[in-house]
């Protein structure tokens, strides 16, 4: 089977790539590196020829709120365009656990304009929504101006290795398409802050932390339901204890 992956070189694209290669299938890592834009158009119908199944976990290069909207909404409406000119019959897509619950985010309303994209498409789809990445845990405190602190909002989440959802992309796109929203988090709940201080402590960074419940995420402001799971949601099986060892041992 032809399956494309478009942002197939970032941290999820390329192990999802190699994993669905792994199982024998053909799969093309495409990105504007590669010559497929999805802003452009440039190369999508190329790459999209003969695919059968086509996965969509590129992230936008400016999180400013305008630009963010403009990318997802530009880039969905040409990929589902030549997607359906191509003939493809499933079309996946990696959106954020908690999307619709935050609209004060302009990135999470971007999300979920593009959610709206795929669901209004004649293309059969699955929508995996992800708690946030073990790996990204350690670019959520923001700096306080004088450098020596950073604040963090104390809201429950639920984060997951990025492995975990990568393997989880993988049986969806094997699988018939959904037509819905699959969520996936990881085993365990935790509060920001307390994470935020161990990774921040494990990387050599002493910097106070300032537990704030007003510490914006993206543009909005948390709640304990935000960011965690909904029931019913498939669950990561690597513990943060586990991920922060072998995170620190491989350095």
């Amino acid at each position: 089977m032809k399956i494309v992956v478009i942002g197939g070189t970032g941290l999820i694209g390329s192990k999802l790539v190699s994993t669905l290669r792994a199982k024998g299938h053909e799969v093309l890592a495409a990105s504007p590196d590669s010559g497929v834009n999805t802003i452009t158009g440039e190369g999508l119908a190329t790459a999209l020829a003969g695919a059968q199944v086509v996965v969509d976990v590129a992230n936008s290069p400016s999180f400013e709120d305008a630009a963010v909207l403009k990318f997802f909404e530009t880039a969905g409406k040409n990929l589902l365009a030549a997607e359906e000119r191509a003939g493809v019959k499933h079309h996946l897509a990696l959106s954020v656990v908690g999307s619709d619950r935050l609209p004060d985010s302009g990135y999470l309303r971007a999300k979920v304009a593009q959610e709206n994209l795929i669901k209004n498409s004649p293309i059969p789809y699955t929508i995996l929504r992800s708690t946030q990445f073990f790996e990204f845990i350690g670019r959520i405190p923001q700096a306080s101006p004088d450098g020596k602190s950073v604040r963090v909002s104390s809201a429950m989440f639920q984060p997951i290795v990025s492995d975990d959802v990568v393997a989880t992309l993988a049986e969806l796109t094997l699988g018939a398409p959904v037509n819905g929203i699959v969520e996936v988090g990881g085993p365990e709940r935790f509060r920001i802050d307390d994470l935020v201080e161990r990774v921040l402590r494990a990387n050599g960074d002493t910097r106070e932390i300032i537990r704030d419940t007003h510490v914006p995420y993206f543009g909005a402001e948390l709640n304990d339901q935000s960011l965690v799971a909904g029931p019913g949601a498939r669950s990561g099986t690597k513990r943060f204890e586990t991920w922060l060892k072998e995170s620190h041992a491989a350095k």
